[in-house]
């Protein structure tokens, strides 16, 4: 595996593999990455000559300094898993290399309207700014013929598939599932920082995502599918509610009936011993 930390070395290389014929596949990361990250290269090297992983913790999208602190950067391992996984390129940049301006000097030129508002918007403000941000530097720094996001984080790919319809852009985005653990629980990075007790409960998120749908087909409406879930989840008295939504997978907007939207999604984050835990279905 190729591992370049300069935007010039990291270009030359990738304009050699296009001049053969070769196209691009490129997985954004911030690290610590898990079996979640790695189903990403594994779809990217089936459609791909060529697979990018970048690993870059953005402080822009952190509101929470503390957060940013804390997030884990475990390189040394995941650069074995890269290699292990058979991850051709890891782009590895300092903060000066993506930011050589600074992280101020960026004026967001794209209209998402509520997308950006909602759910995860809400309650982390400035994030989805920042997010955007990086992954438009990172799109064109890296080229890619296609991008592949997790299902994981639904609002963030969403916008991001905003980012590049506004931009018209050719970069075809994969949504790859979500990848779970044996006992449902979405992988992240964060489970690591859950207590021993927290980690025996963060199963009930899926189960009530599960069971969601099975209220669905049984034929209650969204806004009783969505009351359902809300209680299902104050029924274990650690677990702190961000929002329980039901939306239309383009517009995020909630429905209030299963016809409205040609694909409906359940999302919700759940804190838990003061881990934000993301999760979603579609319905």
């Amino acid at each position: 595996m190729w591992i370049f930390k300069k935007i010039v070395d990291l270009q030359h290389y990738l304009q050699q593999q296009r001049e053969v014929g070769a196209s691009i596949g490129f997985a954004p990361t911030m690290g610590a990455l898990h079996a979640g990250h790695l189903s990403l290269f594994e779809v990217s090297r089936k459609q791909n000559q060529v697979t990018v992983c970048s690993i870059f913790v953005n402080p822009t999208q952190f509101n929470d300094p503390k957060d940013l602190e804390k997030y884990p950067r475990p390189i040394e391992n995941d650069i074995d898993m890269l290699t292990a996984a058979g991850c051709d390129v890891l782009f590895l940049p300092d903060v000066s290399e993506i930011y050589p301006q600074g992280t101020t000097a960026w004026a967001c030129p794209f209209d998402f309207g509520s997308l950006a508002k909602v759910m995860e918007g809400a309650h982390r403000p400035g994030h989805f700014e920042g997010m955007v941000h990086v992954v438009q530097r990172l799109l064109d720094i890296v080229r890619p013929d296609r991008l592949y996001m997790g299902q994981k984080d639904f609002q963030q790919q969403t916008i991001v598939q905003s980012m590049l319809r506004q931009e018209c852009s050719d970069i075809v985005l994969i949504r790859c599932p979500i990848v779970r653990e044996r006992d449902g629980l979405a992988m992240s990075s964060r489970n690591v920082r859950l207590s021993a007790d927290d980690r025996l409960l963060a199963p009930m998120i899926y189960k009530t995502l599960l069971a969601a749908k099975q209220d669905k087909i049984a034929g209650f409406s969204p806004i009783e599918t969505q009351a359902r879930a809300i209680k299902a989840l104050t029924l274990t008295p650690d677990f702190s509610i961000d929002y329980v939504e039901i939306v239309d997978s383009t517009t995020l907007q909630t429905i209030e009936k299963w016809g409205d939207s040609k694909e409906t999604v359940l999302c919700t984050t759940v804190r838990l011993g003061g881990i934000r835990l993301l999760d979603n279905i579609i319905l």
